[in-house]
């Protein structure tokens, strides 16, 4: 039998980066401020989920984690064990957590099967409980043709179609569709629902910090490429434009990310030491107040940042991957063309004048709400609308729901 409270699990397969924690992170920790007796319990691979600080009633359950070779394969990250043997242990965690756990609604985020398939076990077990079951996809996913392939070879389609009740896109409906030009059938079209861009917030108390100030009181651009382990090229470009010093820059602070090589952080660092205007910092897991007091910033365009500059209304210059995915490139000619940002294309690295005049530009540049869109930022009130409809729906009794105000 259940537990009288409710209880939302989240899994987040975190082969690399921070992305699918952060946002996962942001929606529980959402969740249950809005809820005062709600639980959430995150299921993640992440090997650097115990840095961060978790809100009252949010846990996490750390499954083995894996990373991904540049041949596309997995391995362990820690484990001696092979693929399969840990993809079976991280299966069979999963699946008896939401067993033990019994949650209201279960989120998936990103991969609708899990990492090489380890979620469908748990999707079936709990698709005849009265768990409501839900995949969450970032506003992007990648080049439609690339994105039809891969989930062609993963029979994905399947799952939609039978296992999920709702799907949740994480951007707002009329700019973004990361579903676009898959043909999907009008039963899985209809479990769609937007929500718009989850805000971005300062921690709790960090309002009343001091403002982190690595130039004294001095403005600064925040230099920030995510996890950093595909940041390099960002990284050393920005730092070419200061070694260069063809234009005056506002000073620059660098925050390189846990996942960045161990030998480009040296290196980075070592050059930094010969700049008066570079300060680095390796890794923070509470970014927010250096965003919120930065003049101006330049990211990568992962989903993470794009919300962050939403939320705290930076001008920002978007410096794109395009490999092993496009997600961010679609992304950031999308938010360039709505006039949010500005774009400086990778493949023009690693030339310095145009990123010294990219960078000189920047801080006079218009904030995103210039551009004048509204409804941007939605995502956590929705999903915490939707989350009240469904708890609702499942725990009260027919006859009591219209007495439910949430």
């Amino acid at each position: 039998m259940r537990s009288n409270s409710p209880k939302i699990l989240i899994y987040s397969h975190d082969s690399f980066g921070l992305g699918h924690l952060r946002r996962c992170r942001a929606i529980a920790h959402s969740l249950v401020g809005t809820f005062d007796t709600l639980s959430v319990l995150i299921l993640s691979g992440s090997p650097i989920i115990g840095s961060f600080e978790f809100r009252s009633r949010v846990d996490f359950v750390r499954i083995p984690g894996v990373i991904k070779l540049r041949d596309g394969e997995y391995t362990p990250l820690s484990l001696h064990l092979n693929i399969e043997h840990t993809l079976e242990i991280r299966s069979s965690i999963i699946e008896h957590t939401a067993k033990v756990f019994e949650p209201d609604v279960f989120i998936v985020d990103k991969e609708p099967l899990g990492l090489r398939g380890e979620v469908l076990g748990t999707l079936e077990a709990l698709k005849d409980t009265d768990t409501r079951l839900v995949l969450g996809l970032r506003d992007v996913m990648d080049d439609p043709d690339m994105l039809r392939q891969e989930w062609e070879r993963k029979n994905v389609l399947p799952a939609l179609d039978r296992l999920y009740d709702e799907i949740w896109v994480y951007g707002p409906a009329g700019i973004c569709d990361p579903l676009e030009g898959l043909d999907l059938p009008a039963s899985v079209m209809e479990k769609l629902k937007y929500t718009g861009y989850l805000r971005r917030r300062l921690p709790q108390g960090a309002d009343a910090q001091a403002k982190p100030a690595p130039f004294g009181d001095e403005p600064y651009i925040l230099v920030t490429p995510g996890g950093g382990g595909d940041g390099v090229e960002m990284v050393d470009w920005v730092m070419r434009a200061y070694e260069a010093r063809t234009r005056p820059l506002f000073p620059a602070l660098i925050i390189l990310g846990p996942f960045m090589p161990a030998a480009s952080v040296a290196h980075f660092t070592e050059r930094a030491e010969h700049l008066r205007d570079v300060e680095i910092i390796r890794f923070t897991p509470q970014i927010e107040p250096f965003l919120a007091h930065a003049t101006a910033i330049v990211g990568m365009g992962g989903y993470n940042t794009f919300c962050e500059i939403l939320s705290f209304d930076k001008p920002t210059l978007m410096v794109p991957r395009i490999v092993p995915r496009r997600e961010q490139a679609i992304r950031a000619d999308m938010a360039e063309k709505s006039g949010l940002l500005r774009v400086l294309p990778i493949d023009q690295y690693p030339d310095p004048h145009l990123m010294t005049e990219a960078l000189a530009d920047l801080p006079e540049s218009p904030h995103p709400s210039a551009a004048g869109i509204e409804n941007l930022l939605t995502g956590l009130d929705l999903i915490g609308r939707r989350v009240g409809e469904i708890l609702a729906e499942t725990r009260i009794s027919p006859d009591h729901r219209h007495l439910v105000n949430f």
